[in-house]
């Protein structure tokens, strides 16, 4: 069975977690937006994709065995110029700037790492994330955009809507990577979310030419909702709410499964519903970890992901 799933960050890590206990034809397609912390010095210092997110799912697709995950993990401590800097970050750094081609860069990370699977990212060029947001004003209707993905994140504002810039050419429109969109196409399982949902999620259905694969593929399309709303961008949102806004950034886009967390959800009939208008199905499970209830656990999530995939292909 080949899994797609889509995302960044901590989020994405988990999502692949749990699609290693599945099946090991796991694909990871990473937004390439970040623009805070290592990543965004790398990214301004050098021009290159930021790595921190790539460098999440290579970890998370390699597993615990040998040295390798730990060492890309690891951040550089001190007040010197490699301070906050994670290992990984500068190899992947390192090897983009060598190799060039971001594909097959990752793919030799991979290699190093004993990755099960590939990492690619959603476009071979850092892009730049831009929302619409309310409430910063005395007029909470007032309308302002703010760029950036770690200020998107963080708004005490709402955010409406995002849109995807080219860094690099800003006059074009953001570029889906090649094999990232064949990846999608010939999938037998697409996942979306969890993780931050205007900055790590949405991004996705952005990209025209990932954004058409998404919607003609034949996989088996299946959203993760998160467990608990983000600070900042997703303050206040139900479940629903987070369907909602995936339906008006991508009002095409058809839906199987849509899987929630049991206790995170208070209103099960307005999630159902909202699931409804995307065509899928609710999978309502306990995939909360116990130990950190705002966390999935990566079995429980595989457990989940199995039954609602066996359901649709039952259809």
């Amino acid at each position: 069975m080949r899994v797609v799933a889509l995302g960044g960050g901590h989020g994405l890590h988990v999502t692949l977690s749990a699609s290693r206990l599945i099946t090991p034809d796991v694909t990871a397609v990473v937004t390439v937006a970040d623009d805070g912390g290592s990543s965004g010095r790398l990214r301004r210092e050098l021009g290159l994709l930021p790595p921190g997110d790539l460098r999440k799912a290579l970890t998370a697709l390699a597993g615990d065995d040998g040295p390798w995950p730990a060492v890309f993990e690891h951040r550089f401590g001190g007040t010197g110029a490699l301070a906050g800097h994670a290992v990984g970050n500068l190899v992947l750094a390192g090897l983009l700037e060598v190799i060039g081609d971001p594909v097959e860069a990752l793919a030799e990370a991979a290699k190093l790492m004993g990755v099960t699977g590939r990492v690619l990212p959603m476009s071979t060029d850092p892009l730049d994330i831009e929302a619409e947001v309310t409430g910063l004003e005395e007029d909470p209707d007032t309308v302002r955009r703010i760029r950036g993905q770690v200020a998107v994140a963080t708004t005490p504002g709402l955010v409406r809507r995002i849109r995807l810039h080219n860094t690099n050419r800003k006059t074009e429109p953001p570029a889906a990577c090649p094999q990232a969109v064949a990846a999608v196409r010939e999938a037998d399982v697409v996942l979306l979310g969890p993780g931050s949902w205007f900055t790590s999620v949405l991004p996705h259905l952005l990209v025209p030419e990932l954004h058409e694969a998404l919607v003609d593929t034949a996989a088996a399309r299946v959203v993760v909702l998160n467990l608990v709303p983000q600070p900042g961008e997703t303050a206040g949102f139900s479940p629903e709410r987070h369907l909602d806004v995936l339906c008006e950034h991508a009002p095409r886009l058809r839906v199987d499964a849509v899987i929630a967390d049991a206790d995170s959800v208070s209103t099960p009939d307005r999630l159902r519903r909202a699931a409804s208008v995307l065509g899928a199905d609710m999978w309502l499970d306990p995939v909360a970890a116990s130990a950190s209830p705002d966390r999935h656990d990566p079995a429980a999530l595989a457990a989940s992901l199995r039954r609602a995939i066996t359901s649709v292909r039952a259809r």
